[in-house]
């Protein structure tokens, strides 16, 4: 496999190997190479954004070997054009079937790979190691929902965008060893990264999710160890680790490892596919349960992290109708707030433009000093105000303030605006449902004034 990395976080200066223009796209600078290929930053006139290409070596030769073989990991990733749209999975553009150099054209991710955070000198804290495997998770099950099993999951292939010393985002990339379950044609078998991969993909076996489950949590291993779990300096060497050996206990390579998370990583690394996790979703869950229950201690405990907050919007019934993408999408544009108690999220006479969702605790409703409701996890508050044609009618009538301890999600109309439009549209139903069931409880209470209490 090659392995092309390119993505950097500088932009290196255009040397006079490279090409002034591939395609119709206007070339910037050379971002990296590989043995088989090379990979350009770009500008897409037609989209107006920066692009990066990943280009077929020219010098290949045409009837050997690798070349076929580079051949047929191109076809693996241009049968995927326009079909991956998953914030965490790089987006394939574009490509272009050059009989001397065929080329893709994908999503440009200003950052790194997870290359740079493996070794020992510069591993990542627990906390972000967890998310980044949760987000990854993720977007693997997304991946596999489209029919599709990775097969070459390791840390070159995952991008990471970083501010400061955070990761903020990661992205999975390259899709050449891909194998696609609904793909009519015949597939190479037996590809990948000898150090992260299963048992049943040495074997050439048929996979499942499973063979990927087992890369990512070798990738995992290698970011909280510094080290894959098998290691050694002959090729025979590692295979027959990975058939026969278990790797070193996480606890013994690193302080401070959680025990729920150690467990589930060699969970991930077991030898037979059935004692791994099921399925993706368990794989994610179980990640994410290490985050809620604060098994993986964090320096900011105010913060509301993305795998916690995924995890707690997909729980409530407000969000019922949405799909994993557009859930992402309200984890990265909605504002996310700890509330303490006797807080108040809202003050009668307080003009409002924002609405509420309780994901986690209680809050009280007080109208002239007398409690009139107390709302818990799931429900909503503010969304009338918010919703209001003029000012006059965005005035809260009442008090709301936090009885126990409590998270919310929070929107705004600017917020709003920057939302797909398929994810506006399921934010309108949730609000026509709240509207009912509130409209509805006002009718029983008044044809039925002896129910309330």
């Amino acid at each position: 496999m090659s392995e092309t990395h390119y993505v950097v976080s500088d932009i290196p200066e255009p040397g006079p190997n490279v090409p002034a223009q591939i395609g119709k796209y206007r070339v910037r600078a050379k971002l990296g190479e590989g043995a088989t290929s090379e990979v350009f930053l770009a500008h897409d006139p037609f989209r107006n954004c920066d692009v990066a290409i990943k280009r077929v070596r020219a010098s290949l030769v045409p009837d050997s070997r690798e070349s076929a073989l580079q051949r047929r990991f191109f076809a693996a990733e241009a049968a995927l054009v326009g079909q991956l749209r998953h914030p965490n999975v790089v987006q394939i553009l574009d490509a272009v079937d050059d009989p001397l150099s065929p080329y893709l054209v994908m999503e440009y991710v200003d950052g790194v790979t997870l290359r740079r955070y493996c070794r020992a000198n510069s591993l990542l804290a627990i906390p972000q190691i967890i998310e980044i495997g949760f987000k990854c998770a993720m977007a693997l099950g997304y991946c596999f929902r489209q029919g599709l099993i990775h097969r070459d999951v390791k840390p070159a292939n995952l991008l990471v965008t970083v501010q400061g010393d955070q990761i903020t985002d990661v992205k999975v990339t390259d899709f050449g060893s891909v194998f696609n379950q609904g793909a009519d044609h015949t597939q190479i078998f037996r590809v990948g990264s000898l150090a992260y991969m299963s048992p049943e993909q040495l074997d050439g076996d048929t996979l499942d999710c499973r063979a990927d489950i087992y890369s990512l949590a070798a990738v995992m291993y290698h970011l909280i160890a510094g080290r894959p779990p098998f290691d050694a300096q002959q090729q025979q060497a590692i295979m027959h680790q990975i058939y026969h050996a278990s790797a070193p206990p996480l606890s013994s390579l690193r302080e401070g490892v959680p025990p729920a998370l150690q467990s589930l990583i060699e969970r991930g690394l077991a030898k037979e596919r059935e004692l791994r996790p099921a399925n993706w979703d368990e794989f994610a869950q179980a990640l994410s349960a290490l985050t809620t229950a604060r098994d993986a201690p964090r320096a900011n405990t105010q913060e509301v992290v993305d795998s916690e907050r995924f995890t707690l919007l997909r729980s409530l019934d407000f969000f019922a109708g949405f799909g994993d993408i557009e859930l992402w999408e309200v984890v990265r544009r909605a504002t996310w707030q700890r509330h303490t108690y006797g807080q108040a999220i809202f003050r009668k006479g307080q003009e409002g433009n924002s609405f509420h969702i309780v994901t986690q605790g209680q809050l009280e409703v007080y109208r002239e000093g007398r409690l009139v409701a107390s709302l818990g996890t799931g429900s909503s508050v503010g969304e009338l105000a918010y919703l209001a044609p003029n000012p006059e009618l965005r005035v809260h009538a009442a008090d709301v303030l936090v009885s126990q301890a409590a998270t919310t999600v929070s929107m705004t109309p600017e917020a709003m605006e920057k939302l797909s439009l398929s994810t506006r549209h399921l934010f309108d139903k949730a609000f026509i449902r709240v509207l009912v069931r509130r409209l509805h409880a006002a009718h029983e209470a008044l044809a039925h004034p002896q129910r309330i209490l």
